[in-house]
């Protein structure tokens, strides 16, 4: 068993991959084998998670989910626990392994309840796995708003229930302070609303080896620091143009220009969209600000949409010709409306030139021509669709950002929170996917400024505002 934690790719497989695995297994071991070592292992971290417990309600739903309840139970109960099983099931048709794992469980001796304990030090979430298709309902759900509402530590079985094992989409899903993902971790335990359900997340195989089964995703690792030769100047370390800065929108070029230099680039250059900008940067005199027209963009990395609004369409065609490009923001948005620059983008992308889009919920929406609804349903499907569609890397931001290349590959960014929820912090990532990309290929410089962009959020000082400007020229990060 093991803590997932953002030091490594771990693999995360879809659902039609984990029953693969689950029949493979269980053709190849003795019956009801990988469920005695769901339970015992589920058993062992309640222990971990909660060693002075007594009182711990095991809720136990109708499928094999329950069943790995109902032996946990067994287990906690000879080990001088007070399990309390409720259980939303018949057992005339519950599966076989889990018949198996009740009458284990009440030869053991354990409680079985037609409701909750009045209280629990611990609850363990048993009531729906990843075979699940429909919302919670009835008692079901009744049981998932007490695990919500009740105060002790709750360890999700496999998943929290209610929760869409890849997608991460839940109408209503258990909010789970731990989880132990069995088998193979899931996807929809990283992004969308699983990061907010599953708590920490755990991983134990089984003793299964899930190395023939191809990864849907994985998480995105920890980039490796490069150091820099002593013989080197600032021309080895790449030109960034930041691209934007609409009348009443320079901050957000700003922004992008500042990290740019901070993660990095050799030299940065500004090309604001308002004639009227200043032509300094008194904050960051080190900035160059330059007429856009003038720059030679074939020659740079550049970063175009930042505060961009309408005007950004008279540059897109020019920047659409970059070395390497990043599309962010009000980029996006003119993209989206107009057929032809839809059309060079996917000429570029054809042409193997590197580029990263990096839209929000909406932004995609907006390019895929659906609803913000549409696309959360499936962030990974969404992200993949715009990078074949556009030849380029996908940015789809959000809680468990998905990065996506046009070749399929698909990563999920574990680090960040909901301080980088305030207006500029995706200026600043902008800014350092443009740097990076100075000396990187797209996908890598994309999943590692946002796995950076991300750890800076975690590792923020608790006593310190987080803000887009800060953020930006922070030594949080050092390339």
């Amino acid at each position: 068993m093991q803590r997932v934690t953002p030091d490594r790719p771990w693999a995360l497989h879809d659902v039609a991959a984990t029953r693969r695995l689950e029949r493979a297994a269980a053709g190849a071991l003795p019956p009801h084998t990988l469920m005695q070592r769901a339970g015992l292992a589920v058993a062992r971290l309640a222990l971990a998670i909660a060693p002075h417990a007594r009182t711990i309600w095991v809720a136990c739903g109708p499928g094999n989910n329950g069943g790995d309840g109902f032996e946990a139970a067994m287990h906690l109960k000879r080990w001088g626990k007070e399990p309390v099983v409720t259980w939303r099931g018949e057992e005339s048709r519950a599966p076989e392994d889990a018949r198996a794992s009740l009458r284990r469980a009440r030869e053991a001796g354990v409680t079985f309840a037609a409701e909750a304990p009045a209280a629990w030090d611990l609850a363990l979430d048993g009531l729906l796995g990843i075979g699940s298709a429909r919302a919670p309902e009835g008692a079901l759900l009744a049981d998932l708003g007490r695990l919500n509402a009740g105060s002790a530590p709750v360890l999700a079985i496999d998943l929290p229930s209610g929760l869409n094992a890849e997608t991460g989409a839940a109408s209503a899903c258990v909010r789970a302070t731990h989880t132990l993902s069995l088998l193979a971790l899931k996807p929809g335990l990283f992004t969308l609303q699983g990061r907010d359900a599953a708590g920490t997340v755990w991983f134990d195989d089984l003793q299964v080896d899930a190395g023939g089964e191809p990864a849907a995703a994985t998480l995105s690792p920890s980039p490796a620091r490069v150091a820099r030769a002593h013989a080197s100047h600032k021309g080895s370390y790449g030109d960034v143009a930041v691209i934007g800065g609409a009348p009443g929108m320079a901050g957000a070029a700003l922004l992008a220009a500042r990290a740019a230099l901070h993660h990095g680039a050799g030299r940065v250059f500004v090309g604001f969209l308002d004639p009227d900008a200043g032509a300094l940067d008194p904050q960051q005199p080190d900035l160059m600000v330059r007429p856009w027209e003038t720059l030679p963009l074939d020659a740079m990395s550049v970063a175009c949409g930042c505060g961009g609004g309408e005007a950004v369409r008279t540059a897109l065609p020019r920047a659409i010709g970059a070395r390497a490009l990043v599309l962010d923001a009000d980029a996006l948005n003119a993209i989206a409306a107009d057929p032809q620059l839809q059309a060079l983008l996917a000429a570029r992308g054809a042409r193997g030139a590197a580029t990263v889009l990096t839209p929000h919920p909406l932004e995609a929406a907006r390019l895929l021509g659906r609803n913000t609804k549409a696309v959360q349903a499936d962030r990974i499907a969404s992200a993949r669709e715009l990078a074949r569609r556009f030849a380029s890397v996908v940015v789809l931001k959000g809680s468990g950002t998905v990065i996506a290349s046009p070749q399929g590959a698909v990563r999920i960014n574990p680090t960040g929170n909901a301080r980088l929820a305030i207006a500029g912090t995706g200026d600043v990532l902008a800014g350092w996917i443009a740097a990076r990309m100075a000396s990187e290929e797209a996908f890598e410089a994309a999943s590692g400024a946002v796995y950076l962009h991300g750890l800076a959020a975690d590792r923020w000082p608790a006593d310190r505002a987080l803000t887009a400007g800060a953020l930006a020229v922070s030594g949080v990060v050092v390339r």
